[in-house]
């Protein structure tokens, strides 16, 4: 049977949007927060809100309706403790040691220390891993419970998961309106709850293609989404009601629209697309190096940021685009040629 590139695109698509996020939100966090580089940041920078849950409904869509879940947990469990929990320990060992201490010169005592450990807060994106290890840790349990009976069940639960998490985290918006601060914290046991949701979804939406005129209003409402999404983030203040029910987070309810709809549409485009084999092993290729791209372009980021002074100051935008270029690419090198060194394919 051929292989659908869809999940592959979207994948690649993340890890592209990821990094953008990471790189351009310095210039969107900058002063002057005006003008056309600063309205392009933002573009590019809230334009990608969706890919951190796209990138957990793709883990739901291969992992949930896998045979190997199903069937044979203990194999599943120590399959992915074996990928996951090497790159845990070896990169929260680079950034705390390598990027917090020796780059940044940061003075970090033991107890400050503990606390990014147990915050997940040791560097930007490595809440990630902890995230993902306990979607990994519930996923027979959760198999079992959708997989049990029609696709209904799946949908209906995904549904569920993803409406009480909106609306609990839509909860503090309303509640700051009145001068109540109640922040929700997350923590190395706690970062992958809200993300059950997500995951459910991949798995109950991995089948939905649409075609003709439903394909057309998802794909229009989607990028709608965004768009709104893009201009509420620039405009604080201006939609008050919007401020306190629609966050511009990857817990919010337009967030999780977006995302559904990227993953829906993404894959019903893909029905259309003939991939050669070369492009296709291409595709593949830069698939499976996403996860490397992810755990190091960091790294990378800030060798960058902290030797270029037009990056460190962060008010040029081309600088911030050449950065990000140069970023994405050597982080594709730098995952697929540790992808060849038996070592070091153990933490990408």
């Amino acid at each position: 049977m051929p292989r659908n590139y869809g999940l592959d695109i979207l994948r690649i698509l993340s890890i592209c949007g990821v990094v953008a996020i990471h790189v351009f939100g310095l210039r969107v966090g900058a002063e002057p927060k005006a003008g056309r580089g600063w309205w392009a940041a933002v573009a590019i920078d809230i334009g990608f809100i969706w890919v951190v849950p796209v990138f957990v409904m793709i883990s739901g869509a291969l992992l949930l309706g896998s045979r190997q879940v199903l069937e044979a947990p203990a194999a599943f469990y120590r399959k992915r403790a074996l990928r996951l929990v090497p790159a845990l320990i070896f990169w929260n060992a680079v950034y705390l040691v390598g990027v917090r201490i020796w780059m940044r010169h940061e003075h970090l005592t033991t107890a400050r220390m503990l606390q990014l450990i147990y915050d997940s807060s040791v560097f930007t994106q490595l809440y990630f891993l902890w995230l993902i290890l306990g979607l990994y840790a519930i996923a027979p349990l959760l198999a079992t419970f959708i997989t049990a009976r029609d696709g209904h069940r799946a949908v209906l639960t995904a549904g569920s998961l993803l409406a009480v998490t909106v609306l609990a985290y839509m909860v503090p918006g309303i509640l700051a309106h009145f001068g109540i601060s109640r922040p929700i914290p997350l923590n190395v046991f706690t970062f992958w709850l809200p993300y059950v949701g997500y995951f459910a979804a991949g798995y109950a939406l991995r089948k939905v293609r649409l075609r003709g005129l439903p394909l057309a209003a998802a794909a229009v409402v989607t990028a709608a989404l965004v768009v709104f999404t893009v201009w509420h983030f620039g405009h604080p203040g201006v939609l008050a009601l919007a401020d306190q029910l629609v966050s511009t987070s990857y817990l919010g309810v337009g967030v999780a629209l977006t995302a559904i709809g990227v993953f829906v549409v993404g894959l019903s485009v893909s029905e259309f697309i003939k991939v050669p084999r070369r492009a296709g092993a291409l595709l593949v290729a830069l698939s499976n190096a996403s996860f490397g791209v992810f755990l190091v372009h960091l790294v990378i980021f800030e060798t960058i940021r902290l030797n270029v002074p037009a990056v460190l100051e962060a008010r040029s935008f081309t600088a911030i685009a050449g950065a990000y270029m140069v970023t994405l690419a050597a982080s594709f090198a730098v995952s697929w040629l540790a992808s060849k060194v038996p070592l070091l394919r153990r933490v990408f």
